[in-house]
């Protein structure tokens, strides 16, 4: 807590002592943010303790910004950010606090004993899916809430993720496969739909097609519980790897790699995946 104030402490000085600072507006900020963010998400694929712990500060440092910001409009503080927060994880955790712990004028959560806080109206919760289930649920019922299922999904979310976001939140309320492995025969057959359309050189129902098939696998990845986003980075950094190796030698030879064969390029994007093993 200590470092925590001096860190506000320091955002303070510069909010009124730095010109860049001082300029600053939700609107100026949001691109980094989203930059930061995306550094962050690097650093954690890349399993990158050092950069992981900067990089989670300078998202921090963007947030404790937004709340300055509204602060100076006297709209809320980032204690509001942190009672807010802590009241909304309090109600959406009936298994383990009671509802007696939400207290507006001091949010902090009571010590907690398990069997006393479970009641007829809050069945006894002991696995994930459970607590998924309920979380959405609550959120369905809070004033301010999502008003529908998947409202909660942000329209910005890169296509990827947001169709893992979508289908995660259906099946929260039991819209899902029954058995996983069902999964393989809607995948199949919408690879069908996909060649059938390519082959009629239709573009759009191609196009429509070629989304319905990446969502099916994305399901498929889902069920089998694999995220595809981290699928497909890790196969984009495996390929980066493996091209960057090929250009490497290709400078070494003295050969644009305009001018070698696919046969030459082949054989060394067969070297640069022996050196992964």
């Amino acid at each position: 807590m200590q470092a925590f104030g001096r860190f506000l402490d320091v955002l303070d000085a510069l909010r009124t002592n730095c010109p860049w600072d001082r300029k600053q507006t939700n609107e100026s900020l949001r691109p980094n943010t989203i930059e930061e963010t995306y550094e962050l998400c690097d650093a954690l694929i890349k399993n990158d303790v050092h950069d992981i712990c900067k990089e989670l500060g300078d998202v921090l440092l963007h947030i404790c910004f937004y709340a300055k910001i509204a602060e100076e409009k006297e709209q809320f503080d980032m204690a509001d950010v942190c009672n807010a927060l802590t009241r909304k994880m309090i109600t959406r955790h009936p298994h383990v606090y009671h509802p007696s712990q939400i207290d507006a004028a001091d949010p902090r959560p009571l010590p907690y004993v398990p069997d006393e806080a479970q009641t007829a109206e809050q069945p006894k919760v002991t696995t994930v899916t459970q607590v998924l289930e309920n979380w959405e649920q609550i959120k369905l019922k809070e004033k301010d809430g999502n008003k529908s299922v998947l409202s909660g999904v942000p329209e910005a979310l890169p296509s990827l993720i947001k169709a893992y976001r979508i289908q995660d939140k259906a099946r929260n309320v039991g819209f899902d496969w029954e058995d996983r492995q069902d999964v393989w025969k809607k995948v199949r057959e919408e690879l069908g739909e996909l060649e059938a359309e390519l082959n009629r050189e239709d573009k759009e129902r191609s196009t429509e097609e070629l989304g319905d098939f990446l969502f099916s696998v994305i399901n498929a990845a889902r069920l089998y519980k694999l995220n595809p986003d981290n699928a497909l980075e890790k196969t984009n950094r495996k390929f980066i790897n493996r091209f960057n190796y090929i250009e490497a030698h290709s400078i070494k030879m003295g050969k644009p790699l305009s001018e070698m064969s696919l046969e030459e390029m082949d054989r060394l994007w067969e070297e640069a995946k022996q050196q992964e093993v």
